[in-house]
């Protein structure tokens, strides 16, 4: 790829933003150096490996590769057998423990993509290169135990090292030890101050210069004024001369133990220089991967047709908030696209767009665009951009426009994309216009990729005339003067020049005069492309509203078959779980009703009148609870048959209660609020005339006809609730729940007979079971008024309710 195209279309910049992203320098390096490659399967796996380092970001968060150091030095020193320093194996230690974060950032990822239900170990084309890192850690560990800074060696690096050391420090102690004792003692009168001090690695005491003939020792400086000295003890003389000794022999065991180091590094330089290489890499791709991630890019697909489609492309150099997205294609239906329109309408940054995502995409760079958008590989991109005339080399615009094109014309081959700005210009129009098409029309012959802006109205005419050359404009709005910079593929710019002068200001008159200049065919002309415009921005518009309208569509009827179907399984489940238990109930009450009706059948033998009555309570209850749980009916709905009126009713009419569906004779007639007695077999229910419908009375014949009341028990069978039913609950030493349950069917069966109040002992205690049934009460339909018992009745611990008439 020719360097000077790269400047044109602002590549370096591309790899500046590129650079700054990496985090390690030779990262930064590498990224400096990337070009566009001309080979697909490098580009693929260069966008694959981009692809794959941004889901990374995306999904786990990014990594940083900071601590990667050029280490080329040290592994010539290591190969050579050389010891490295304390700092060179520190940088090593931190390199290497940044290895291993960055490969349990790889193995964590690795982790979490795995497929749990195939047991399938997750990865990506970057895997193997977090797979491949060594670590290194007990070189690490071990380099972090000798050596706690750069100018620091540990006391435990070895046995030698700490004897050395704590020898030292025993030795100055009884250096500091005689010397006080001669600061503090006889020779207090001879020193200028009381201390001791260093010269050199020799300790000192200060004498005073009268008395320095009385101190025998050795004399290490003097002070400036002549009045002090620095004299070294006789007594001390051995110990500062071991001292000395000792701090050779720690700088011979700390060159033993760097040496040591040194060593097991130069055992691991393949793993290091590995290392090295992979981080490098990886800091490389996740700074393209970060990029993309700033730029909100996608990776392109690519052909090698010679295709290019961009879709809703922006330039990666202008402010995102500010760029116009536009759609561009070439290479498909047309492979010359002239582009024609006023100035800063876009022209150019179109004609660059292209250009530079072409250049990215071949560099292995996620594109700015939306996704599926595709690239072809071109060996080359030539761009003719900009004014680039010389002085020195008596070069004018068109010169130096032209010399650009005769290179570009002796090179270019049908691998090539070739983009033109303002092709033509810069001489006379009517020859500048010739040459242009005469330019594109070779290009085009020889099936070159090309793309040219210009303001010469023949090349609209060439593109409109010549099978697949495509106009193209940048779109204007006359009312605001500006540009919209979006680009119409398929309509020829106008230049606006007299709408733009009007609205400017400039005279009517000047306006008309020009316009006489220009011929009828060629104004006509102009007005065409002005309404062609208009018709392709229309149809655009509307084409986007019918997209946005059929996508809604699609989403509503999605949203509706997937409730349809949740709707149409919710009924068969709830068909189904009412069936079965409309099943379990029906059987329920039927083994009970069985078991009860031979308990009546053999009344006469041994059952007492109180059995009986509690047989036909949990009767009437079971069948109630029963037919509570399987009726449905709304009660505004009735079966068939005839609505009954007070007027149309007698005493041992035969009746259905709708409700309840139980079949009986009226025994009472109904009351002001409409409610009435039947008598259901040995039930007497109480009903609501609106709930009760005529039934048709059977005649049964034949010798089947029986009888209960025969003999005389039938006397005896008197089943009146009056005489099994208390005036009086006791719910002492129960639960709120368990009395409310107990109290519920109590008040039932007192109501149904004719009970006008009853009494209810809850008693004192805590007041939580006392306002539990008040609250009951409070909810109950049949219950009129409660009270709490007066004196007599059992204070506050006994509530008395009274029914409703």
């Amino acid at each position: 790829m020719n360097e000077k195209s790269l400047r044109v279309l602002e590549f370096h910049k591309i790899i500046d933003m590129l650079t700054a992203r990496a985090t390690c320098a030779p990262g930064r390096a590498l990224c400096e150096k990337l070009r566009p490659s001309v080979v697909l399967t490098t580009i693929e796996q260069a966008q694959h490996e981009t692809a794959d380092a941004l889901s990374r970001i995306l999904r786990f968060g990014s990594t940083s590769f900071g601590s990667t150091r050029d280490l080329g030095g040290a592994y010539l020193s290591l190969q050579a057998s050389a010891s490295l320093s304390a700092s060179e194996l520190l940088h090593i230690a931190q390199f290497l423990e940044n290895v291993a974060r960055v490969k349990s950032y790889g193995r964590e990822a690795d982790g979490q993509t795995a497929d749990p239900d195939t047991e399938e170990t997750g990865g990506d084309v970057l895997s193997h290169y977090f797979e491949d890192l060594a670590p290194l850690t007990p070189l690490s560990t071990e380099i972090r135990r000798c050596i706690l800074a750069e100018d620091t060696i540990a006391d435990d690096a070895s046995q030698n090292l700490k004897r050395i050391r704590r020898e030292v420090l025993t030795t100055g102690d009884k250096i500091h030890a005689q010397l006080l004792s001669m600061v503090n003692g006889s020779y207090r009168t001879y020193l200028q101050d009381a201390v001791i001090t260093q010269r050199g690695d020799r300790y000192c005491i200060p004498v005073k210069a009268e008395y320095k003939s009385l101190v025998s020792g050795m004399v290490h400086d003097q002070s400036a004024s002549g009045s002090t000295y620095f004299i070294e003890p006789s007594a001390v003389v051995a110990l500062n001369n071991r001292l000395s000794e000792l701090a050779a022999e720690e700088r011979d065991e700390i060159a033993v133990i760097l040496g040591k180091l040194s060593a097991q590094a130069a055992e691991q330089v393949v793993y290091l220089k590995t290392d090295q290489q992979i981080m490098t890499q990886l800091d490389f791709i996740f700074a393209k991967a970060q990029l993309a991630v700033d730029m909100n890019a996608t990776r392109p697909i690519f052909n090698e047709e010679h295709r290019v489609y961009l879709r809703k492309a922006r330039h990666p150099l202008i402010d995102a908030k500010q760029v116009v997205p536009i759609d561009l294609m070439l290479g498909k239906d047309f492979d010359l696209l002239v582009v024609t329109g006023p100035n800063t309408g876009g022209k150019t940054v179109s004609l660059k767009t292209i250009g530079l995502l072409t250049l990215m995409g071949q560099a292995g760079l996620h594109i700015p665009t939306l996704d599926r958008s595709e690239l072809s590989v071109f060996r080359e991109v030539y761009a003719d951009i900009g004014d680039e005339q010389s002085i020195e080399q008596s070069l004018s615009t068109f010169s130096s426009h032209m010399t650009n094109i005769v290179q570009i014309l002796k090179h270019a081959d049908e691998h090539a994309l070739c983009l033109f700005d303002e092709l033509g210009a810069g001489t006379d129009p009517t020859e500048g216009a010739a040459l242009a098409i005469s330019i594109l029309d070779y290009l085009h012959q020889r099936g070159i990729r090309s793309m040219a802006t210009t303001h010469y109205s023949e090349l609209k005419v060439y593109a409109l005339s010549t099978p697949f050359v495509e106009n193209a404009c940048c779109e204007f709005d006359v009312e605001s003067l500006r540009p919209t910079y979006r680009l119409l593929i398929g309509i020829p710019g106008k230049s606006n020049a007299f709408a733009i002068s009007s609205r400017l200001g400039l005279p009517d008159h000047i306006i008309d005069a020009a316009k006489a200049q220009i011929s009828d065919s060629k104004e006509s002309f102009e007005d065409l492309i002005s309404d062609l415009q208009q018709s392709k921005i229309k149809i655009d518009r509307e084409e986007a509203e019918i997209t946005q309208l059929r996508r809604e569509a699609e989403t509503l009827k999605k949203q509706l078959e997937e409730k349809t179907s949740k709707l149409d399984a919710r009924r068969e489940d709830l068909l189904r779980d009412a069936r079965e238990e409309a099943r379990d109930i029906l059987q329920e009450a039927k083994d009970y009703a069985d078991e009860t009706i031979r308990l009546f059948r053999k009344a006469g033998e041994n059952t007492t009148m109180r059995e009986l009555e509690q047989s036909r309570q949990k009767l009437h209850g079971k069948i109630s609870d029963q037919n509570s749980k399987i009726s449905v009916q709304k009660k505004e709905q009735k079966p068939a048959g005839s609505s009954l009126s007070e007027k149309d009713i007698h005493i041992g009419d035969k009746v259905k209660i709708v409700s309840m569906g139980l079949t009986g004779t009226i025994s009472s007639m109904p009351d002001r609020n409409g409610n009435l007695f039947v008598q259901c077999g040995i039930m007497r229910t109480q009903a609501k005339l609106s709930d009760l419908i005529a039934v048709q009375e059977e005649t049964v014949t034949g010798a089947g006809t029986s009888s209960i009341s025969s003999g005389k028990k039938s006397g005896k069978l008197r089943m009146g609730k009056a005489f099994s039913v208390s005036s009086e609950i006791n719910l002492l030493g129960l639960t709120a729940d368990e009395a409310i349950m107990q109290l519920d069917k109590y008040l039932d069966d007192a109501y149904l007979a004719h009970l006008s109040t009853v009494r209810i002992v809850h008693g004192k205690g805590t007041g939580v079971l006392r306002k539990a049934v008040q609250q009951y009460l409070k909810k109950c339909k049949i219950i009129d008024s409660y009270r709490l018992g007066e004196f007599g009745e059992g204070d506050a611990g006994v509530t008395i309710a009274t029914f409703k008439g």
